[in-house]
């Protein structure tokens, strides 16, 4: 898994107090909520959506066991794709507060070191096709493929390298993670939402342009019509 390991490498309603407040306006009395820290009333507070979905549904027993097989690896290899999103982020926000390139690179070769001596021993674990699920969800978190980030933040013969070798285990760094049109990532993204649902996730909002039911909607049809 040496070119996953590199892309890492590379990568350097609240609990609120409440109280009831009443107000007369226009001699009708309505009820106000105060929030504490908010000096403005408010006549209704917004909660957290909720997302209704559907009951897991099988064609066959394969279908289940496939999707189960999946369920595993996704959530395995998912805290990984949030950790490189995350990393991303707080490279470049430091790397905007330094003006000096000597600067920089000693930043960016402390995050590596980190990096490399934290989680280099459990991406190594990672089977093939382990790996391949966490290409395509880092280019859902971050809304880049592993090859362009690996291109960015290093240079592009060493992107080309990784990409070859990773194809010498079936796994290709320019993978992108594409729920309208491939199945197998509509039912990553079904995964991760309901595991986000039960709470096992923190689910971060890819900068992809697609929307889960409407992904969902459009693949139980099809499903059904075949």
């Amino acid at each position: 898994m040496k070119y996953i390991i590199c892309l890492f490498l590379c990568l350097p309603f609240g609990l609120f107090a409440q109280e009831e407040n009443k107000v007369v306006r226009d001699s009708t009395e309505v009820e106000y909520i105060i929030i504490e820290g908010d000096s403005i009333p408010h006549k209704s507070i917004y909660l957290d959506e909720i997302m209704l979905l559907d009951k897991l549904a099988f064609k066959n027993k394969e279908d289940r066991r496939r999707y189960y097989i999946l369920n595993r690896k996704t959530i395995k290899v998912y805290p990984y794709a949030k950790l490189a999103a995350d990393r991303l982020n707080a490279l470049n926000t430091r790397l905007k507060t330094l003006t000096r390139k000597r600067d920089k690179k000693e930043y960016a070769r402390k995050v590596q070191k980190y990096i490399e001596e934290e989680f280099s021993e459990e991406l190594k674990k990672l089977t093939k096709t382990e790996g391949q699920i966490l290409v395509k969800l880092i280019h859902r978190q971050t809304g880049i493929t592993a090859f362009d980030l690996i291109k960015d933040l290093r240079n592009g013969w060493r992107a080309f390298w990784y990409n070859s070798t990773a194809y010498l285990f079936n796994i290709s760094l320019k993978r992108e993670y594409d729920p309208e049109n491939v199945e197998e990532d509509y039912l990553i993204e079904d995964i991760l939402v309901r595991a986000w649902q039960q709470g096992r996730v923190k689910l971060v909002k890819s900068p992809l342009n697609f929307e889960y039911y409407k992904l969902s909607n459009k693949w139980n049809t099809t499903n059904k019509s075949n």
